[in-house]
């Protein structure tokens, strides 16, 4: 099976890709665009510009070869067995559907017969992904990234992972025939790394949360944008991964670009609420000043002030903010 990840950019390459691919592709096509819960026709944009059939995938079809499945909004999909499964599970880079789950699970299911395929896409989702599919004994090919429009994604690829092929999306469809006519068949006889298995047991959540976190990663320092549990850090990961125990996944730069958006969120929430209690007590000091209670009414005005100067310094501070990445 080919299992392919695409992010920022991702409309434009994949519709490239999927014209390239002949009427007798010979293997299922299952791709991951970032599209969060947002509305998505994606599988019409890609049927009209190839010759394969292609779908948002349904919870417990068969893989059938010449077909492409893509993850529809809000729903990561996995490969289990020779069928698709879908699920809302933890977010993972503060997404979902996200890359790394539908390759680990592909990697795990398909051993030898995968072949993962990392195109365009900021920060890094996929590379750990695709780490898998190599040690269950698959291929790896990457967009070149000179010619990705977001090109953070393949270069990190490239960077941590030993990918067999990198190449312009015009000679992709060559790799991939030829990938697929040397690979052996799906089989579950390869012998599975541990860390792996235990890392898509506590992202399904079939096994002791904690066991498993403690059989593959060490206690951070860092807490869950999603579910403000304690982040684990995954051991010997490059680059730097970290899970929870409810099976949220972040790199270091997905958390610290989540920790950004976090942090924005929060500080105009609290402007909002120093903008609140300044009008409120606006509002009262007019009050007290109308029924003749001058002194109170100069307190509270004093009060409304002193917050509305604070509101104003946390907006500067808001609009001031670094940018996540230059």
């Amino acid at each position: 099976m080919v299992v392919v990840g695409a992010s920022t950019g991702g409309v434009a390459a994949l519709s490239i890709l999927v014209s390239t691919l002949p009427a007798h592709f010979d293997a299922p096509v299952l791709v991951v665009q970032h599209t969060g819960p947002n509305p998505s026709i994606l599988p019409e944009i890609l049927a009209s510009r190839g010759a394969l059939p292609v779908a948002h995938a349904r919870d417990g079809e068969p893989l059938e070869s010449g077909r492409i499945y893509v993850a529809p909004p809000d729903h990561h999909m996995l490969v289990e067995n020779d069928r698709i499964r879908l699920t809302k599970g933890p977010k993972e880079h503060f997404t979902r559907p996200a890359i790394d789950p539908l390759f680990l699970s592909a990697a795990l299911a398909g051993g030898p017969g995968v072949i993962g395929v990392i195109l365009t896409g900021a920060l890094d989702d996929g590379t750990a992904g695709l780490q898998a599919i190599k040690a269950c004994g698959g291929k790896a090919l990457v967009q070149d990234p000179d010619e990705a429009q977001s090109p953070d994604m393949p270069r990190s690829a490239l960077a941590f992972v030993d990918v067999d092929h990198c190449r312009p999306l015009a000679e992709m469809a060559e790799v991939l025939q030829a990938f697929i006519d040397e690979a052996p068949a799906l089989s579950a006889s390869v012998v599975l790394p541990s860390d792996l298995v235990h890392e898509q047991e506590l992202a399904m959540a079939t096994g002791d949360p904690m066991e498993l976190l403690a059989a593959i990663a060490q206690p951070s320092t860092f807490v869950c944008p999603d579910c403000n549990g304690s982040l684990w850090q995954l051991n010997d990961s490059k680059p730097i991964r970290y899970r929870c125990h409810t099976g949220h996944a972040y790199t270091s730069k997905t958390l610290q670009s989540t920790l950004a958006a976090t942090t924005d969120q929060a500080l105009w929430a609290a402007i909002r609420a120093l903008q609140e209690q300044a009008i409120l007590l606006r509002s009262l000091a007019a009050v007290h000043r109308g029924a003749g209670d001058v002194e109170h009414a100069r307190q509270l005005e004093a009060t409304e002030q002193a917050l509305a100067a604070q509101a104003r310094s946390l907006r500067c501070l808001a609009e001031k903010q670094p940018d996540t990445f230059p």
